[in-house]
């Protein structure tokens, strides 16, 4: 798709206003799930007698994906234009950090000290590539191999948009969820491809209002004609909201930041705690930047410029490094460019980098404001799952389109595509401990193996 704003133009002030909301809609679902899980995995090892229970705060999680935002685009002078949010990586890195901790605050220090580590990993190979270059990166991972590895990372995410939108969070019928779903892809994609100016801009927020308009009126006839099987939106965050009635608290919040509760845990420090944290979350920081190089080679087929080249792969790293350290300090959460913010900039049109500016000045807004993110929160998944399975989508094009030039008669190519896609889809994935390559990894990993085996042919 042809882009509508490129990198440095400038939309007026109102409709960068509602081109970050819709980025912030399609980065927000998976962002504040990560702080969900990790709730979740800790509560299990605490009733095991298995460190201590975390109740991490999701709009912590907000605020601290605008912070590393903000530092990521200061690292690559304002010339990137993708959010960072929440990675999925580090979940069971940041599992690991409550199990091996002797209470709740020394756990949230590891989440600091964790994404410490995974950041400087990203400090020193930024370093090296800015002694070394970059052109080795591009003879690694040529287009036969980044391309086959951005599909597969859109493919991946598949079952995730499919699983949210059979599910209707208020325990609804599925088949309802689904018609939600359905309703909000259907008119994201008639925005997206009959809208005019403004509106083909903005096609996931008339989706998403459109899906939630539909899953609210079979929610009220549920309720109201006590349908269990039409109840899809669930209210319990507006009904926590008010839990101890009305006041200046139901509207404006304080998030529950990692380092208050971090700095309790320091006298409960321990070298062994240290080497537990630095061991769960070094090993993932290498297979993340490999993510990271597939992220900023898929962004710069897009905007049609080499992001690896300018503002560099080394300031992509800095950025994407130091923004985590800033944004756990704040949320807890390792900070990593999103496939659904690439997305975003794919199906809109619009690059500018302002908006993603914006979208982080937004996300820390809102995060204070209590109503707004109770409403954010009673998003049914059925209707991001409508908006996930275009964006998903697009990812997995934009890498079918990487490799279009690539010639398949060629054996050498047909093999490296081929690795990576059934590798990657079948679900390759090697764990040692606590640490998980990941499919994506793999795939890719032997990808660049099988280029660089085949390469050694005389053409």
């Amino acid at each position: 798709m042809k882009l509508v704003y490129n990198v440095n133009d400038k939309p007026s002030f109102g409709k960068t206003l509602i081109f970050a909301f819709q980025q912030l809609l399609a980065i927000m679902a998976a962002t504040i799930v990560v702080p969900l899980i990790t709730n979740g995995t800790s509560a299990s090892q605490a009733a095991e007698g298995i460190g201590s229970a975390s109740a991490m705060s999701q709009a912590a999680a907000l605020v601290g994906a605008g912070i590393g935002t903000i530092v990521y685009l200061l690292f690559t002078r304002f010339k990137s234009p993708v959010f960072l949010g929440s990675s999925f990586a580090f979940l069971g890195s940041m599992a690991a950090a409550f199990a091996g901790a002797v209470s709740a605050q020394v756990g949230y220090l590891g989440l600091i000290l964790g994404v410490v580590f995974a950041g400087l990993v990203y400090v020193i190979i930024a370093i090296i590539i800015k002694l070394v270059g970059v052109e080795w990166v591009n003879k690694l991972m040529p287009a036969v191999v980044i391309g086959p590895t951005v599909a597969c990372i859109g493919l991946s995410l598949a079952g995730a948009a499919i699983n949210d939108l059979n599910t209707a969070p208020a325990g609804g019928d599925n088949r309802i969820a689904i018609v939600c779903g359905l309703v909000t892809l259907a008119v994201t994609i008639i925005c997206s491809v009959f809208g005019k100016k403004t509106l083909k801009m903005i096609p996931f927020i008339i989706g998403i209002l459109a899906g939630y308009v539909v899953a609210l009126i079979f929610t009220v006839i549920g309720i109201y004609a006590d349908i269990d099987a039409l109840k899809i939106i669930s209210f319990d965050s507006f009904k926590a909201l008010t839990a101890d009635g009305v006041s200046l608290k139901t509207f404006i919040q304080l998030p529950d930041f990692t380092f208050v509760e971090a700095i309790k845990g320091f006298k409960d420090l321990d070298g062994s705690y240290i080497a537990t944290i630095a061991m769960a979350y070094v090993p993932v920081a290498f297979v993340v930047f490999a993510e990271h190089i597939a992220d900023h080679k898929n962004l710069s087929s897009i905007i049609e410029k080499d992001l690896l080249e300018d503002p560099g792969l080394h300031n992509t790293l800095l950025g994407d490094g130091v923004g985590s350290m800033a944004g756990a300090f704040f949320g807890g959460c390792p900070n990593t460019t999103y496939g659904e913010s690439v997305g975003c900039v794919a199906i809109s049109g619009n690059a500018s980098i302002i908006t993603i500016f914006c979208t982080a000045i937004l996300a820390i807004i809102i995060a204070f404001i209590a109503p707004f993110v109770a409403f954010l929160s009673s998003i049914p998944n059925c209707v991001m799952g409508g908006v996930c399975i275009a964006l998903y989508g697009f990812i997995s094009v934009s890498g079918l389109k990487m490799i279009q030039k690539v010639d398949l008669e060629d054996n050498r190519n047909l093999f490296v595509v081929s690795v990576i896609l059934i590798c990657a889809i079948g679900g390759l994935s090697l764990s040692f401990g606590k640490v998980t390559i990941t499919s994506i990894a793999c795939a890719l990993i032997l990808g660049i193996l099988t280029n660089v085996l085949l390469s050694k042919k005389s053409k």
